[in-house]
C-alpha cells in the first residue's frame, strides 16, 4: 500500500542571550523536536540558535540533510538576522512557534521577523502557545506537511503514454507552468513501443497474477485472454515506471485502448503509483498529491449526477483499487462500457470522509479546486466504481460554483480530510497557484 508523506524538518530554538527567557532555549529546542517526532516528523536537531555563527552552521547542516522546512521555538526576543543568515545557506519555508512569557518578547520577535520574511517573499507560518498538542500544533503539522509536499513535488515525474483525449482540452498540461508553479516535470512516453513490448511478454508471466485477481473477485465475466492482456500491460508499464523513475502516469486510453490499462491502474494504485485515465496529466498529479497525503489509493472520477437526496455520484469506468470497494464481495471483473473489451473491476466505493481536487493550468500558473465531503454507501448506478458523496453545502450551490469558476469535470478523490494541508501547500507555492476552496468564491 502507499505510504503517507513524512515531513523532514530542521528543529531548534531561537533567542538572544541578553533577553529574559533565553535560558529556556536549550530545553525548548528539545521539547519542540520531541513534539514533532511524536506527530510523525523526521527531525534534524539544531539545538539553540543564538548567534550568527550558530545560524550559519545550522543552515549548512540543513542544506546537507535535505530537509523540507525549518522550525524554531522562540524562547525570547531575538535578532531577525539570525534566521536570515541561516536562510542564506538553505532556502526553506520557516515555522516560528512563539512561546508565552510577558517579559520574554518571544512573540514580539516572531512578529518582527515575519514582517521581514513577508517583504523578502520567504514562505513562513507563525503559531503561538505552549509546546503541546492542540490548535497551534495542528496548524504547525499542516504547514509542515504542506512544505513536505512542496519539496517532494519539485522532484516528481509524471509520464504520459499516448495523448490526451481529443475534445477534452482541460486535461492538457501546461508543462512550463506545471514545472514553475508545482514542480513536477512531464515525461512523454512512446505508447506504440510499450504496446509492442507488452505483446512480446509470454502469457504465462501474468497467468498466476490474473488467477489471483479472479479469486479475489465475486465474479469474472471476461475471457482469460483479456485478463492476460491486461497483465502483460501491467508488466510492461511497471518496467517503464522503473526505467523512467516515474511517480505517476497518465494513459490516453479513450476510446481504442479502453479496458486495457484499467486493471493495471488498480494494481499500481496499491503500490503507490497513480495511473490517470484519458491522458489527463493534471488528474494524475491530483491523484499523486492525494496518495501522498492520505497513504491510500485514490479515485479517478467524473462528476456525474446529483441524486434526489442531495448526494452526488462520482465515477469512472472501473480502474479503482480493490481496497476502495465497500464490500470485497461486490467486486466483478467485466469488460469496459461503450467498447465491450478489456477488463475492469466494478464495485461501489466504500464510505468515509473524502477530499476531492481538480487541478487545471491557468495562464502561467495552476488552479486548485477543492471539496471535502462524506462518502456514503452507493447503489451500483454506473458500470464503474461509483463514489457517492454528500456535501455540507447544497449541491445546487456547488454546481453553480463549478460553472462560475470554470473548474471542469474531472475530480480526484482521496479518503480523509486534507483540505487544510492543501491550503498550506498552495500558499507555499506562491501566487502561481490559485486556490479555489470548498465551494467558496475565489475573488477573481
Amino acid at each position: 500500500m502507499p505510504t503517507c508523506l513524512v515531513p523532514r524538518v530542521g528543529v531548534g530554538s531561537i533567542s538572544s542571550p541578553l533577553e529574559v527567557g533565553a535560558s529556556r532555549a536549550p530545553q525548548a529546542a528539545k521539547d519542540l523536536a520531541a513534539l514533532f517526532r511524536d506527530c510523525g516528523c523526521e527531525v534534524v536537531e539544531l539545538g539553540p540558535v543564538d548567534s550568527p555563527s550558530r545560524a550559519t552552521a545550522a543552515g549548512r547542516l540543513l542544506a546537507e540533510q535535505h530537509v523540507h522546512a525549518v522550525a524554531f521555538a522562540a524562547a525570547s526576543w531575538f535578532e531577525d538576522y539570525l534566521v536570515l543568515d541561516l536562510l542564506e545557506e538553505c532556502s526553506l519555508p520557516v515555522l516560528l512557534w512563539a512561546l508565552p512569557g510577558m517579559e520574554t518578547g518571544a512573540l514580539c520577535g516572531c512578529q518582527q521577523l515575519t514582517s521581514f520574511l513577508e517583504q523578502l517573499g520567504v514562505p513562513f507560518c507563525g503559531v503561538y502557545g505552549p509546546l503541546e498538542r492542540g490548535d497551534p500544533c495542528d496548524r504547525a503539522w499542516e504547514y509542515l506537511r504542506g512544505a513536505a509536499l512542496r519539496a517532494r513535488l519539485r522532484r516528481a515525474r509524471i509520464g504520459i503514454l499516448g495523448h490526451r483525449v481529443p475534445g477534452m482540452t482541460h486535461t492538457a498540461p501546461n508543462e512550463f507552468a506545471l514545472k514553475k508553479a508545482l514542480g513536477p516535470r512531464v515525461a512523454p512516453l512512446d505508447l506504440p513501443q510499450l504496446l509492442a513490448h507488452a505483446g512480446d511478454i509470454p502469457d504465462g508471466q501474468g497467468r498466476a497474477t490474473w488467477q489471483a485477481l479472479v479469486a479475489r473477485s465475486a465474479a469474472c465475466n471476461v475471457p482469460e485472454r483479456e485478463g492476460l492482456e491486461a497483465m502483460k500491460f501491467y508488466v510492461a508499464v511497471k518496467e517503464l515506471i522503473a526505467r523512467q523513475q516515474l511517480d505517476a502516469l497518465a494513459v490516453g486510453c479513450y476510446p481504442h485502448l479502453m479496458g486495457r490499462p484499467c486493471l493495471p491502474a488498480a494494481m499500481l494504485a496499491d503500490e503507490g503509483i497513480p495511473l490517470g485515465c484519458e491522458g489527463d496529466v493534471n488528474g494524475a498529479l491530483g491523484q499523486l498529491i492525494l496518495t501522498w497525503l492520505t497513504g491510500q489509493p485514490t479515485h479517478n472520477t467524473d462528476w456525474l449526477e446529483p441524486l434526489d437526496d442531495g448526494s452526488v455520484i462520482f465515477t469512472h469506468c472501473g480502474s479503482g483499487s480493490f481496497s476502495l470497494a465497500e464490500r470485497q464481495g461486490d467486486i466483478r471483473l467485466e469488460s469496459v462500457r461503450l467498447m465491450g473489451q478489456g477488463v475492469c473491476a466494478l464495485f461501489p466505493a466504500r464510505p468515509g470522509p473524502v477530499t476531492l481536487v481538480s487541478l487545471l493550468p491557468r495562464g502561467d500558473g495552476y488552479q486548485l479546486a477543492m471539496l471535502e465531503g462524506e462518502a456514503i454507501s452507493s447503489p451500483m448506478v454506473f458500470p464503474g466504481n461509483p463514489l457517492r458523496v454528500r456535501f455540507a453545502r447544497p449541491v445546487a450551490e456547488i454546481i453553480d460554483w463549478i460553472f462560475d469558476e470554470g473548474i471542469g469535470h474531472h475530480w480526484m478523490a482521496g479518503y480523509g480530510r486534507v483540505g487544510s494541508t492543501l491550503a498550506q501547500w498552495a500558499k507555499l507555492c506562491g501566487p502561481a497557484v490559485r486556490m479555489i476552496p470548498a465551494g467558496g468564491r475565489s475573488g477573481k
